[in-house]
Protein backbone atom coordinates (compact mmCIF):
# COMPACT_ATOMS: atom_id res chain seq x y z
CA UNK A 1 0.00 0.00 0.00
CA UNK A 2 1.36 3.29 -1.03
CA UNK A 3 1.98 6.72 1.16
CA UNK A 4 -1.13 7.85 0.16
CA UNK A 5 -3.10 5.22 0.73
CA UNK A 6 -1.93 5.23 4.17
CA UNK A 7 -2.98 8.73 4.95
CA UNK A 8 -6.00 8.26 3.70
CA UNK A 9 -6.55 5.71 5.80
CA UNK A 10 -5.33 7.63 9.16
CA UNK A 11 -7.97 10.06 8.39
CA UNK A 12 -10.40 7.68 7.89
CA UNK A 13 -9.25 6.51 11.65
CA UNK A 14 -9.32 10.39 12.62
CA UNK A 15 -12.97 10.73 11.65
CA UNK A 16 -14.04 7.60 13.40
CA UNK A 17 -12.48 8.81 16.52
CA UNK A 18 -14.56 11.95 16.20
CA UNK A 19 -17.92 10.49 15.59
CA UNK A 20 -17.53 8.55 18.60
CA UNK A 21 -16.66 11.48 20.75
CA UNK A 22 -19.88 13.36 19.32
CA UNK A 23 -22.13 10.30 20.68
CA UNK A 24 -19.49 9.51 23.99
CA UNK A 25 -21.89 10.96 25.99
CA UNK A 26 -25.44 10.27 24.80
CA UNK A 27 -27.93 7.39 24.61
CA UNK A 28 -30.01 6.62 21.05
CA UNK A 29 -33.19 8.74 22.81
CA UNK A 30 -30.83 11.43 23.19
CA UNK A 31 -29.10 11.55 19.73
CA UNK A 32 -32.61 11.45 17.76
CA UNK A 33 -33.71 14.53 19.67
CA UNK A 34 -30.13 16.07 18.98
CA UNK A 35 -30.66 17.82 16.00
CA UNK A 36 -26.44 19.55 16.35
CA UNK A 37 -25.25 16.17 17.31
CA UNK A 38 -27.11 14.24 14.02
CA UNK A 39 -25.88 16.78 11.64
CA UNK A 40 -22.30 16.47 12.68
CA UNK A 41 -22.34 13.34 12.28
CA UNK A 42 -23.71 13.12 9.47
CA UNK A 43 -21.18 15.36 8.14
CA UNK A 44 -18.61 13.12 9.56
CA UNK A 45 -19.50 10.23 7.88
CA UNK A 46 -19.85 12.37 4.37
CA UNK A 47 -15.85 12.76 5.57
CA UNK A 48 -15.46 9.20 5.90
CA UNK A 49 -17.41 8.42 2.51
CA UNK A 50 -15.25 11.04 0.64
CA UNK A 51 -12.23 9.50 1.73
CA UNK A 52 -13.47 5.95 0.92
CA UNK A 53 -13.55 7.13 -2.48
CA UNK A 54 -9.67 8.64 -2.50
CA UNK A 55 -8.18 5.10 -1.45
CA UNK A 56 -6.80 3.11 -4.62
CA UNK A 57 -8.17 0.19 -5.83
CA UNK A 58 -5.18 -1.87 -4.52
CA UNK A 59 -5.80 -0.36 -1.05
CA UNK A 60 -9.36 -1.58 -1.02
CA UNK A 61 -8.45 -4.71 -2.00
CA UNK A 62 -5.83 -5.40 0.70
CA UNK A 63 -8.96 -6.16 3.07
CA UNK A 64 -12.31 -6.98 1.17
CA UNK A 65 -14.37 -7.56 4.33
CA UNK A 66 -14.24 -3.81 5.34
CA UNK A 67 -17.58 -2.72 3.55
CA UNK A 68 -15.84 0.22 1.05
CA UNK A 69 -18.21 0.35 -1.38
CA UNK A 70 -20.90 0.76 1.43
CA UNK A 71 -19.35 3.89 3.33
CA UNK A 72 -19.01 5.51 0.21
CA UNK A 73 -22.69 4.50 -0.69
CA UNK A 74 -23.80 5.99 2.62
CA UNK A 75 -21.61 9.59 1.79
CA UNK A 76 -24.03 9.24 -1.28
CA UNK A 77 -27.22 9.04 0.99
CA UNK A 78 -26.00 11.05 3.38
CA UNK A 79 -25.16 14.02 1.16
CA UNK A 80 -28.10 13.65 -0.73
CA UNK A 81 -31.17 12.33 1.28
CA UNK A 82 -30.35 13.99 4.37
CA UNK A 83 -34.20 14.65 4.64
CA UNK A 84 -34.76 11.43 3.96
CA UNK A 85 -32.35 9.74 6.42
CA UNK A 86 -33.47 7.37 9.04
CA UNK A 87 -31.45 8.63 11.96
CA UNK A 88 -32.12 5.34 14.56
CA UNK A 89 -29.61 3.79 11.14
CA UNK A 90 -27.23 6.49 11.71
CA UNK A 91 -27.04 5.80 15.54
CA UNK A 92 -26.63 1.70 14.80
CA UNK A 93 -24.17 2.39 12.08
CA UNK A 94 -22.31 5.13 14.46
CA UNK A 95 -22.23 2.61 17.17
CA UNK A 96 -22.31 -0.68 15.86
CA UNK A 97 -20.43 -0.10 12.19
CA UNK A 98 -17.72 2.55 13.24
CA UNK A 99 -16.17 0.99 15.68
CA UNK A 100 -15.81 -1.84 13.60
CA UNK A 101 -14.16 0.00 10.89
CA UNK A 102 -12.13 1.44 13.49
CA UNK A 103 -11.08 -1.38 14.65
CA UNK A 104 -10.59 -3.04 11.05
CA UNK A 105 -9.01 0.12 9.80
CA UNK A 106 -6.48 -0.22 12.72
CA UNK A 107 -5.14 -4.04 11.35
CA UNK A 108 -4.92 -3.24 7.95
CA UNK A 109 -2.89 -0.39 9.35
CA UNK A 110 -0.60 -2.34 11.47
CA UNK A 111 0.31 -4.85 8.44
Amino acid sequence: MDSRDVAILNKILHETSILSTFVSDCDRDTFLVDERTKRAVCMTLINIGEMVKLLSEQAKETDTTIPWRQAAGLRDVTAHGYQTLRMEDIWETVTTDIPLLQKQISKLLAT
